[in-house]
């Protein structure tokens, strides 16, 4: 390895803060306040930068069950929630881990009637009166799919579906995310090619510190548990009800051709849990929606939302998304922000 004399720098650099502050990565949760509370759902707002108003339709981000809420803001610089707060905004959080004892049990019947909804009408409130721009990872992208369409007056502007598995085989391999994080970590082959990573990158802090944000949200998904998860994937995908477009839910079926709103679906390239083909399955069955686009991005399953490469493709696709939003519903603030303005 030849370092040109920019790169010793940079390595020199990087090797002092790790000798520091034992890592690269900026790990600091963006700031927000919780604005909503109940069963299996915590709703927070980000607070914006000083000086900046948000306006128009407020965005939620939905992860999925059992999964840290963290996979949205992963590490300062590549954070979709951070990026998301910084382009003005108004953005919150769904946060189902923070869920109190007896919550976990939740199934479909409890996400789609009870803990979406709840925190769709929250934000909308917050927002003064709103409609809500969701934006689900995973199995959230689904569930939000299914809410929309079991209660057609929820207030929900759009759908932004990112990686969303909607086949049996995909679900089997979504579902061991978790126990396929753990091997990772154990493994002393993993331990020894990430401590060759570290010394062959040392003028690349940003790749170590993906690295670093990656074993970190690992780490975390870890201490989830998984059960109520794989109830949830096997309910919807094991008999395939989802690829058919109708779940049954609480005694009746909830068909997604009844989904009423815009949505937008993004596979990643790499992504074996949702593979593109699956995506572009998903929106075949939205045939009641009044639009629905397919973007592919690079990545896996996870990288495709907030991998290094997201920062210039999946985002994009997400801004683009986003602002059609506010030309459909407008740019003003909520009555929140400005007060807040005015004292």
């Amino acid at each position: 390895m030849i370092l040109s004399p920019r790169g010793l720098r940079d390595a020199a650099s990087t090797a002092l803060r790790l000798a520091v502050a034992g890592r690269v990565a900026d790990l600091r949760p963006m700031p927000a306040e919780t604005v909503a509370d109940g069963p299996g759902r915590t709703v927070s707002r980000y607070r914006p930068p000083e000086g900046v108003v948000p306006a128009g339709p407020p965005v939620l981000l939905v992860p999925p069950p059992a999964v840290p809420a963290q996979c949205f803001d992963l590490r300062r610089g590549c954070s979709l929630a951070e990026h998301s707060v910084r382009a003005g905004r108004l953005s919150y959080l769904l946060d189902p881990g923070t869920a109190r004892s007896g919550d976990a049990d939740l199934g479909v019947q409890g996400w789609v009637r009870d803990v979406l909804p709840g925190a769709v009408r929250a934000v909308s409130r917050d927002a003064g009166g709103q409609p809500v721009q969701l934006v689900g990872w995973c199995l959230g992208g689904i569930l939000a799919l299914l809410a929309a369409a079991d209660d057609p007056a929820l207030p929900i502007a759009s759908v932004a579906a990112v990686a969303a598995p909607v086949d049996a085989g995909a679900a089997r391999l979504a579902e061991r995310y978790a126990e396929r994080c753990a091997e990772e970590r154990a493994g002393l082959d993993r331990h020894l090619l990430r401590q060759f990573s570290v010394l062959t990158h040392l003028g690349n802090a940003d790749f170590l510190a993906q690295i670093e944000a990656m074993d970190h949200f690992r780490h975390l998904a870890i201490a989830h548990p998984g059960g109520a998860a794989r109830r949830i994937y096997r309910s919807l995908l094991g008999e395939g009800a989802l690829p058919r477009g109708e779940v049954p839910i609480g005694g009746r079926r909830v068909d997604l051709g009844r989904v009423g709103v815009p949505v937008l679906a993004i596979a990643g390239r790499g992504d074996l849990a949702a593979p593109v083909r699956g995506v572009r399955s998903l929106a075949g069955l939205l045939c009641g929606a009044p639009q629905v686009r397919v973007e592919v991005a690079p990545g896996g399953h996870l990288g495709v939302l907030t991998g290094r490469a997201a920062r210039s493709t999946t985002w994009r696709h997400l801004d683009r998304w986003l602002d059609e939003g506010i030309v459909r519903h407008g740019i003003r603030a909520p009555r929140a922000a400005r007060a807040a303005l005015t004292v």
